[in-house]
């Protein structure tokens, strides 16, 4: 069983920029992936789980105001592609209406993804094996 299948929500691979306020400091961040119910939040000083801070999500229709807790941290690993250091986040305040564009930009992601990988299978199908 795979972490993705303890996920409510569908995540998708969206890289928007987002201001957090630690320690009374603004900083800014990228996601790694966003989901209506969290992220995975690439920074250079994650916060410690249980830790709640107020995020600003640059979404493309809007600025989205959030309060977040932290639910896991990358504090000490390997700061690559793979594990960039961050934090896992989970949406505590987050209005409806900013639920659902998260929820449309992930599904309009996934959906394009699936005909990308739907267009691969169909290649592959295409292809005779000597």
């Amino acid at each position: 069983m795979t972490l993705e299948d303890h996920r409510v929500h569908p995540r998708a691979n969206l890289k928007w920029t987002v201001s957090l306020e630690l320690d009374g400091k603004l900083t800014k961040a990228v996601t790694k992936d966003i989901s209506e119910g969290g992220a995975y939040v690439c920074c250079s000083t994650p916060l410690w789980p249980k830790e709640e801070f107020s995020m600003v999500i640059n979404a493309p229709e809007k600025q989205l105001y959030v309060t977040a807790e932290v639910v896991w941290a990358n504090t000490f690993g390997i700061d690559d592609e793979i594990t960039p250091k961050g934090m896992g986040v989970r949406f505590m305040n987050i209005t409806g209406e900013d639920r659902m564009i998260i929820a449309r930009a992930v599904a309009n992601h996934l959906a394009n993804h699936k005909i990308v990988e739907d267009s691969h299978t169909s290649l592959l199908d295409t292809l005779e094996i000597e």
